[in-house]
């Protein structure tokens, strides 16, 4: 697997397919390898880059807290040594705050972007203190957080159906390394809230949402998708958190007609 040698730390990321770019962005304890379905159709069409991101996967940490900027100004890196110029990206759940602040930083850069189960609210006090004391849960004993967060991405009532995906998104996470997860958790913990960039926004904005999704904030979702100029919307009443799971036909068709529209 191909690196990007960032600020000292090896990034790894895959890069298949021709032409027109789709960087695809995972989530919080999660790795490149999310995607794979998505990306063995959409390489077919497109030149589709996918990213372990710091401290996730087979990526290194690079610091004590990776903000969302941080990860962004890797991004870039990246897609400057690539010679990508423009893309569309997709982020999943912390990806999505990656995006945003990707967005933000180098608008220039995009044709579009989707948040996959993400939104661009910074986090409440009450959810900051929620990270730290999850900080020091996973200090101490970080498959025991795993092994309870993980499930709770997906209703309860589909455990069972995706019982197998929900033990292996455990056992992948387990070994990630302490400092990688502290590492996201506190950068995700003093991230900005980038509405403004949603509002002011002159790209198109794909939102893939779901009505059962634990960690939105659902009662602000409806503000969040009336502020681009451009958007559209995928909702998915009895999803989760993990619709390339639990609603991967729906969640890929979105994108790929996301994809031919403004790529």
């Amino acid at each position: 697997m191909p690196t990007l040698k960032f600020q000292k730390k090896n990034i790894f990321y895959t890069d298949e397919g021709t032409g027109k770019a789709i960087i695809l962005l995972h989530g919080f304890t999660e790795s490149l390898k999310i995607w794979t379905g998505f990306n063995t159709q959409l390489s077919k069409k497109y030149r589709v880059v996918n990213i372990d991101l710091p401290g996730h996967g087979k990526s290194d940490c690079i610091g004590e807290v990776h903000t969302m900027e941080l990860m962004a100004e890797m991004v870039c890196a990246l897609l400057k040594k690539l010679k990508i110029g423009r893309c569309i990206m997709v982020g999943h759940s912390m990806g999505g705050y990656v995006a945003l602040a990707f967005a933000a930083k180098y608008p220039e850069m995009l044709k579009g972007f989707c948040l996959f189960h993400s939104h661009c609210f910074a986090d409440t006090s009450v959810e900051k203190e929620n990270r730290s004391r999850t900080i020091s849960v996973v200090s101490n004993d970080k498959f025991s957080y795993v092994a309870q967060f993980i499930p709770s991405l997906f209703p309860v009532e589909v455990h069972k159906k995706f019982s197998a995906q929900i033990k292996r998104m455990i056992q992948r996470a387990s070994k990630m390394e302490n400092e990688g997860v502290i590492a996201a958790l506190e950068g995700m913990k003093v991230r900005n809230d980038q509405s403004e960039v949603l509002k002011n926004t002159k790209l198109p904005v794909l939102f893939i949402l779901g009505l059962k999704d634990s960690r939105a904030p659902i009662a602000r979702l409806w503000e969040m998708i009336s502020m681009p100029a451009t958007s559209e919307i995928l909702l998915l009443r009895n999803c989760g958190h993990m619709g390339y799971i639990e609603a991967p036909e729906e969640t890929f068709d979105s994108i790929s007609g996301f994809a031919r529209k403004y790529l």
